[in-house]
């Protein structure tokens, strides 16, 4: 930020950058994005994304991308990947090349054996069960391990024994030595390392002992010079061992931790393991299943970055713990179609309608407007023949009070083409309504009907020139507001039975065919599509991405 530049704040952590910068605290902003690649980012870490590397553009900053990768056992390179790739799309560039903690595991050796030599870490014999009981509670002050005072040089002895694999997993584990009488559980000699005799995906085979994440959190962010750790509000009681280990380790820099509010939005789950458990038990089709909440579920789901980044926007960042309604990410995406998405005929459950006095074999090509509030997006044209279909949602035998569709008798406007009546239906062996027979007025092009009045506008296709399309009716994945409400059931059984409906015979206007994956379109008088990226040259399929209304208000009122 120059010095004649003034940027208002927006949020408080922004506010305490403006003092630290006035100050002369820093003079450059550093952030970072520090996830553990240990599953997919969800809309959550959307958040935190838009927060660190949002900040970081605002002040003239930098922002790295470092994959807090300490825990082999539940990590993958398939992960590693995924969050590259969300946070490219996302918009965003991270400073320089990829980061990662394992990049600085033997920097953070040499302090954990710089903290031995200080008489301020020891190697801890005791079971996990023993550490736990050892610890105390919240009411009752712990104990000191009966290792504690081993000499410096027997943990130096035993922490090299560690790293060259001579114990067991579990056998020992290194621990900070600070107060097992403090009233902050987490200062009571918390461990820093713990032997893991697993293959790291960035490493190998090298280390056989992995960091514990709160030693080398706080580490990594003053090797990379960070100025401003952003982290959400469950990491709060943490900071009193962020700062112990800043103040007692000869760290380049000294970062300072800030928490704000975690995103929870209601009808999601986004804890980590519990979207797992729906991927590995088949619930949902994996990952990237459109009903998920992660990042790469919504792309396909088709959400634009910018919508996402909207709505990260519209919630602000706070201090307060809350509860987001879904209808407010739901309108984002909406509100971001509405202005972009070019418009198309699509019938998703079709009903024949013959036009009788249309002659067979002709055809006429209507042009109607790719976007009925932006011209500059141009025309599209739809092709009229004696062959056509209709919803069969717009067709009443017996119509309600009201009915502006199709009915026996009745005339409505195709849309962008001519008023039709319908003379006669058809039904098949089983009463089921199969075809309508109508008739066409030929001086209702571009025109209103002479003598009469076309009852409503419905949408259509033509049977013989249209492409054959699969529609994901895509919903909320779960029925409840909070899945996890409920301590006594278990959360998978609120899942909503019709989060998805596959409509098979849907059919597209024609110039729909090719579309490119990930295109996206408003269905006229139905809602937002996406291509699925399991289309093929033979069958589009599109995924719902959301209604033209908020339905679910709807239903709650």
């Amino acid at each position: 930020m120059s010095n004649n530049e003034t940027i208002k704040a927006s949020n408080f952590i922004h506010q305490m950058i403006e003092e630290d910068l006035a100050n002369g605290v820093h003079t450059k902003v550093v952030t970072r994005f520090p996830p553990e690649p240990n599953g997919y980012l969800h809309i959550g870490h959307a958040k935190s994304i838009c927060l660190n590397f949002g900040t970081a553009e605002k002040f003239n900053g930098v922002c790295n991308l470092r994959f807090d990768d300490t825990n082999p056992e539940k990590e993958e390179q398939e992960y590693v990947d995924a969050i590259k790739s969300d946070v490219t799309w996302l918009g965003f560039k991270w400073d320089g090349e990829v980061r990662y903690t394992s990049d600085y595991f033997q920097q953070l050796f040499d302090w954990a054996v710089y903290l031995i030599k200080e008489g301020k870490a020891y190697v801890c014999d005791l079971s996990p069960e023993e550490a736990r009981e050892y610890r105390g509670n919240f009411t009752t002050p712990g104990r000191n391990s009966p290792y504690r005072d081993r000499s410096v040089e027997e943990n130096l002895e035993l922490f090299e024994k560690m790293r060259n694999g001579e114990f067991a997993e579990g056998a020992c584990a290194l621990r900070a030595k600070i107060d097992m009488q403090s009233p902050s559980m987490i200062l009571r000699d918390p461990m820093l390392y713990r032997i893991l005799h697993k293959s790291h995906h960035q490493t190998g085979d090298k280390w056989c002992i992995y960091p514990i994440y709160d030693f080398a959190h706080g580490q990594s962010d003053a090797i990379e010079g960070i100025t401003h750790s952003l982290c959400t509000l469950e990491f709060e009681e943490h900071r009193p061992l962020y700062d112990w280990f800043i103040e007692n380790l000869p760290v380049p820099a000294q970062p300072k931790q800030t928490e704000f509010a975690r995103l929870n939005i209601n009808y999601l789950v986004m804890s980590k393991r519990k979207l797992k458990q729906l991927v590995d038990e088949a619930v949902v089709g994996g990952w990237n299943d459109p009903r998920m909440p992660t990042i790469s579920g919504l792309r396909r789901r088709g959400y634009t970055p910018m919508s996402i980044r909207n709505f990260c926007d519209s919630i602000g960042v706070t201090r307060s713990n809350s509860t987001v309604d879904m209808g407010m990410l739901e309108a984002s995406i909406r509100e971001d179609l509405d202005k972009n998405a070019p418009r198309a005929m699509v019938v998703t459950q079709p009903l024949k309608v013959t036009i009788t006095n249309y002659e067979e074999g002709e055809e006429e090509w209507f042009e109607v407007p790719v976007h009925p509030k932006d011209e500059s997006m141009g025309v599209r044209k739809v092709p009229f023949t004696r062959n056509l279909l209709v919803e069969q949602e717009d067709f009443a035998e017996v119509p309600p009070r009201k009915w502006k569709r199709l009915t026996q008798g009745v005339a409505v406007r195709l849309r962008g083409s001519y008023v039709i009546t319908c003379e006669e239906v058809v039904k098949d062996a089983d009463g089921n309504v199969v075809e309508l027979k109508c008739t066409y007025d030929p001086a209702t092009k571009g025109e209103n009907p002479v003598g009469y009045k076309a009852k409503g506008v419905i949408h259509w296709v033509s049977a013989d020139n249209s492409v054959p399309c699969e529609v994901r009716m895509y919903d909320r994945l779960f029925t409840e507001e909070n899945p996890e409400g409920d301590k006594e059931r278990d959360f998978k059984e609120f899942i909503n039975p019709e989060s998805l409906v596959t409509l098979a015979d849907a059919r597209a206007e024609i110039g729909m065919k090719g579309a490119d994956v990930e295109s996206r379109y408003q269905f006229e008088r139905t809602g937002y599509f996406c291509v699925d990226p399991d289309s093929s040259d033979e069958k589009l399929v599109f995924n719902r991405t959301v209604g033209l209304r908020d339905s679910w208000a709807k239903m709650q009122k």
